[in-house]
């Protein structure tokens, strides 16, 4: 929610003014209804309090996590701190036919059987994300009995031998629809930040996708720069964090 935002980010401080129903309604064009259930929303979190007369107000609030910061290149090892800092719930975990869409990923015939499983990860007991990984069957089978909610996926694969060598991403934008809104307790059509990965081990085969929805208030993206000389003059160069290469 942006009203969320903009209180984790010190726009809206405690003992600020929140903008009322009408204000909200003309500012995001919704409804009287949406706009009601929004601010009730964050008082039921115990954001702000809501007095008769007195309107909206911002309360402290000690218990907001800090986002967790990730590096753009640093793969591996965002999966591992990810790992050891969050707690994971399993909502979902079965073998299933391959969609068109999952079978052109994956590069494998259409119903193929893949494993499917969809989790939530939470910083500090506040959802954080909510994550959906797909693996061909014969590499699902390989962790098999695994505890998908205490290690990361990705560090299962290796572990059973599976050589991840490489993998792309892509980072979008996105809005919750209402299972993923249920999943992480925020109002339908609350922006999200939208990462999809395909990995692949050192034959170049697709092993794992993964797509990733964060809440932005919660998780944000870094990268680390250095200003260099190439031949087509002065431009900058990406270089890994060393606090995140020490973790």
């Amino acid at each position: 929610m942006i009203l969320t935002s903009r209180m984790n980010a010190g726009a809206l401080r405690p003992g600020d003014a929140v903008p009322g129903e009408a204000a909200v309604c003309a500012e995001f064009g919704v409804s009287r209804i949406t706009a009601r259930r929004a601010l009730n929303e964050l008082a039921a979190m115990g954001r702000v309090v809501r007095e008769r007369g007195k309107g909206t107000r911002v309360i402290p609030f000690d218990h907001a996590p800090a986002p967790m910061t990730a590096s753009l290149d640093g793969l591996l090892e965002n999966v591992g701190h990810m790992g050891r800092t969050t707690t994971v719930q399993v909502l979902d975990f079965r073998y299933l036919p391959a969609t068109a869409d999952v079978a052109e990923t994956l590069e494998l015939q259409i119903g193929a059987t893949v494993q499917r499983a969809v989790r939530v990860r939470a910083l500090r007991g506040a959802p954080m994300s909510y994550l959906v990984t797909v693996v061909p069957e014969d590499i699902g089978r390989r962790i098999e009995g695994q505890d998908l909610s205490q290690t990361p996926l990705l560090l299962l694969l290796e572990d059973a031998g599976v050589p991840v060598a490489s993998a792309t991403q892509t980072i979008s934008a996105t809005v919750a629809d209402p299972e993923v809104a249920r999943a992480l307790s925020v109002p339908a059509g609350s922006p999200l930040i939208e990462v999809n990965r395909l990995v692949r081990d050192e034959d170049n085969r697709a092993v794992e996708m993964i797509r990733v929805l964060y809440q932005p208030e919660l998780y944000r993206f870094e990268i680390s720069m250095r200003r260099v000389t190439a031949d087509a003059g002065r431009t900058w160069q990406s270089v890994a964090p060393d606090r995140l290469r020490s973790l």
